[in-house]
């Protein structure tokens, strides 16, 4: 392969009953962490489905390096690692046993090398004291973190992972967020999710989909900055809050002690009482989806025709 570089060009998919879920996306991934937002039923799970050869597109290519994902899918197969929204595990086996077979589907025979592959792999997602245990009795995070496992499988060189930190509590998300950042050292590590923070401090590139298009494809931290001076923010009465949202381009509500926070879009204060904010990734994230679903008030209109240069195009202009 030349220069590891993952290229999606002009992908589209029309399922039977006529959703269209991608519509003409392009990507080009590279190594490290790269992030795929977007709501649920935004084409994230069938963008995912296809770059793994779960799916065929209507049309479009994908290539990782000089192979062709689509044409030559046992190739793509040998290096790719899949964690899917959704995988069932056997609970009556255990996490030692399972990987065991996994590794000999994978193409591994020689059982003195699984055996130190599947120590090396259970060591690396803290799963080694369970290694006996059946799958049966793991918690949500340590089943992640075997599906992490299992994927790792024949030291993929790239990695996808659906929606992966879905139901976890907060110390097993941290610690898997974590695993996932150090594959991202060497390998190309698609997260598609529609958690924000899974990805503003991981992702070296993020990329926002919704209804099927690409919306925004952008550095985070650089995303961010184009925001800095243009957010703002007040707490109003639930009486008060539908004027503001018909006047002013609000990106977000958030319920606080009975009371309402609003943050807004704007160049300049939108009026007396609003504070400025400091932006972050959800602000970039709420600007790229208000952009494609302006009401039309004239000025939340003028409002997202200036945002347009920060999160890419409009829905006319995609």
């Amino acid at each position: 392969m030349n220069r590891m570089l993952l290229r999606i060009d002009n992908l589209s998919k029309t399922y039977p009953n006529g959703t269209r879920a991608l519509d003409d996306v392009s990507l080009a991934i590279a190594p490290g962490m790269f992030g795929l937002l977007g709501p649920n039923g935004a084409g994230k799970s069938t963008l995912m489905r296809i770059v793994a050869t779960l799916q065929e597109p209507d049309t479009g290519q994908v290539h990782l390096g000089d192979v062709d994902v689509l044409r030559d899918k046992e190739a793509i197969r040998r290096t790719l690692g899949y964690l899917p929204q959704e995988f069932g595990v056997y609970p009556k086996v255990s996490a030692e046993d399972l990987l065991d077979h996994f590794a000999v589907l994978k193409g591994i025979i020689d059982r003195n090398e699984r055996r130190r592959l599947i120590t090396a792999l259970l060591e690396q997602t803290n799963l080694r004291n369970d290694r006996a245990k059946l799958l049966g009795g793991f918690s949500g995070g340590m089943r992640q973190r075997f599906g992490i496992a299992v994927a790792l499988l024949g030291n993929p060189r790239l990695i996808i992972v659906d929606e992966p930190t879905a139901g976890l509590d907060p110390e097993e998300r941290v610690r898997f967020l974590n695993l996932l950042a150090e594959l991202g050292q060497n390998s190309i590590v698609i997260l598609s999710t529609h958690i924000v923070d899974d990805v503003s401090e991981l992702c070296s590139r993020v990329a926002i989909i919704d209804r099927g298009r690409i919306r925004l494809e952008d550095d985070p931290q650089t995303a961010v900055s184009r925001l800095q001076g243009r957010i703002w923010r007040r707490v109003v009465s639930r009486e008060e809050l539908t004027s503001h949202q018909d006047r002013f381009a609000v990106l977000s509500t958030k319920l606080l002690g009975g009371r309402t926070v609003l943050r807004v879009l704007a160049d300049e204060c939108p009026e007396s009482g609003y504070e400025l904010a400091e932006p972050g990734l959800e602000d970039v994230y709420f600007a790229a989806m208000r952009s494609t679903h302006a009401p039309d008030s004239p000025r939340f209109a003028a409002d997202a025709t200036s945002a347009a240069p920060a999160f890419g195009p409009t829905a006319d202009e995609a």
